[in-house]
């Protein structure tokens, strides 16, 4: 039986087994998707059509040079992008198209680390005291449950506005959240949220005769999109803290500074994330100054 080596066929593989086998979410796909097909189209213009077999390091680097150069990727880009080609060779070698990755000889540039944007302690209880009082309606309400839940437990925004009724366990007080790759973790949570679930539901079941299976809902009993949970949160952290980026990761990025800087230890960080290796947890570590300074006054003799 011949092996069909057609790059678009293979690259139509690849993501069917992206999507079905690795269970990749539909942004990662999409993403992995674009990726290729920009490469494809690149190499078609310059060298002609190619098969994924003849296909060198230097087709890569010249891919590459030419998206810094004429589009103006930045070192992320550039990377996200190798890591869609290691995995698509990665895949191939796997299925016996080639005999060696040409990655073996494309280098990642460094990037400058990031250090996550959170709220202070203060900032986070301002926050929830503006979604406390605000006049009840169901926007507001919504507010008080998104912007609660993303600060007690760290979910990521599609973790929160996908979370089932049927995933919190209120004899344990525990949430079960599915997470990248289809990864269950359990987050645990306070009394009080469980009160404030059991309330949500009460009026939600009282307003509407249809509504989602989904613990939030919009006005019309539907579940949240992306949009309105994002628009609504990133409106209250506007009334709350001056930072320039303001989103629901935010929130997340909050949880787990306030976490390890209180003496969280950072594998359980890590485990109620739900991330899959140390190495991401650990961008958490850095400590705010008012941290710095108050650990130097009680630990330097001469402070």
């Amino acid at each position: 039986m011949q092996v069909n080596t057609d790059p678009d066929t293979q690259v139509q593989a690849f993501i069917n087994f992206l999507q079905f086998e690795k269970r990749y979410s539909a942004h990662t796909i999409l993403a992995y998707s674009k990726d290729l097909e920009t490469f494809f189209a690149y190499l078609d213009k310059t060298y002609g059509p190619i098969k994924p077999a003849g296909i060198t390091h230097s087709f890569i680097r010249s891919w590459l040079a030419e998206g810094k150069q004429s589009l103006n990727w930045d070192s992320r880009t550039i990377n996200r992008k190798i890591s869609t080609l290691k995995s698509y060779f990665k895949y191939l070698l796997m299925q016996g198209h080639i005999q060696q990755s040409p990655m073996a000889k494309v280098i990642a540039p460094k990037t400058a680390k990031k250090l996550p944007s959170f709220l202070k302690e203060t900032e986070a209880a301002q926050l929830l005291q503006h979604v406390d009082t605000a006049t009840e309606s169901w926007k507001t309400l919504n507010a008080k449950l998104l912007v609660t839940l993303f600060y007690a437990t760290g979910m990521r925004l599609s973790e929160l506005i996908n979370l089932q009724e049927s995933q919190v366990d209120n004899s344990r007080s525990q949430l079960k959240v599915l997470g990248k790759g289809n990864k269950e973790r359990i987050i645990p949570v306070t009394k009080e949220i469980i009160t404030m679930l059991d309330e949500y539901y009460r009026l939600k079941r009282k307003e509407f005769t249809r509504y989602d299976a989904t613990v939030l809902v919009t006005e019309k009993g539907k579940k949240l999109y992306p949009k309105y949970a994002y628009l609504i949160v990133t409106h209250y952290i506007g009334q709350a803290s001056t930072l320039d980026k303001k989103s629901p990761h935010v929130l997340r990025h909050t949880f787990a500074t306030h976490l390890l800087n209180n003496g969280a230890e950072l594998n359980a960080v890590k485990e109620l994330l739900g991330h899959s290796s140390l190495a991401a947890t650990q961008v958490y570590t850095h400590n705010t100054i008012d941290k710095l300074k108050d650990v130097y006054k009680k630990a330097h003799p001469k402070a």
